[in-house]
């Protein structure tokens, strides 16, 4: 499960390197785009400690720049709670980067970069097909309107319901737990019931073949 959950947010975090057109990608291609993204996440990793470094200075050069050189209250209070504010997203940041090690040294695994490889393939290979069933499971919303983000999470749960056999509840609860990660409040559940739309025109459409 844990290979699984590192997988789709390296395809996550890949796929917008993709061509927008649906031509198919070699496999050594999508292999290096794979490697190209756990370079990238080594040198995020980098810069966010070095960038909340920096903040927490900044932070404490503002405290005392408030107890020693602020001419007023109201200053010295502004100086304050833009020195917390500098280090509330220090420590956002840090938080982000004591996460980026165990992402990478799993991306390493052959399991995780397999998997995150076939997702990548079967998104450029369906890519139009995607959209469209994307599309037509919307209510009043078209996918082009979506951030980007989420529609990458849409396009990586569709794949692995119509694609790569993933039961339906861990595609959903897969994409939400990304949406969570990487979106915010708002966007998962929209998520969610744009992949639940999806999921009952699937089961529609096998009854009427049955039929």
């Amino acid at each position: 499960m844990q290979a699984r959950r590192s997988a789709r947010e390296l395809a996550l975090l890949g796929i917008s390197q993709l061509p927008s057109s649906p031509e198919k990608l070699a496999t050594q291609q999508i292999q290096d785009l794979v490697l190209a993204v756990v370079r990238t996440l080594a040198n995020e990793g980098q810069e966010s400690l070095e960038t909340a470094m920096a903040e927490l200075q900044r932070g404490s050069d503002r405290l005392m720049g408030s107890q020693f050189r602020a001419s007023d209250l109201q200053t010295a209070r502004a100086m304050i709670q833009e020195a917390i504010e500098l280090t509330q997203t220090a420590i956002n940041r840090l938080g982000t980067a004591a996460e980026f090690p165990e992402l990478i040294q799993l991306a390493r695994s052959e399991e995780v970069a397999s998997y995150a490889i076939e997702i990548l393939t079967e998104v450029n290979a369906h890519r139009t097909e995607i959209d469209d069933i994307l599309n037509r499971a919307m209510v009043d919303w078209q996918l082009g309107r979506l951030p980007r983000i989420d529609r990458d999470i849409l396009r990586i749960a569709v794949t692995e319901l119509l694609y790569l056999g993933t039961q339906e509840q861990v595609a959903l609860n897969e994409a939400v737990e990304l949406a969570k990660r990487y979106s915010d409040e708002d966007s998962y559940r929209f998520i969610n019931g744009v992949l639940r739309r999806v999921v009952e025109k699937m089961k529609a459409a096998d009854m009427i073949a049955q039929n």
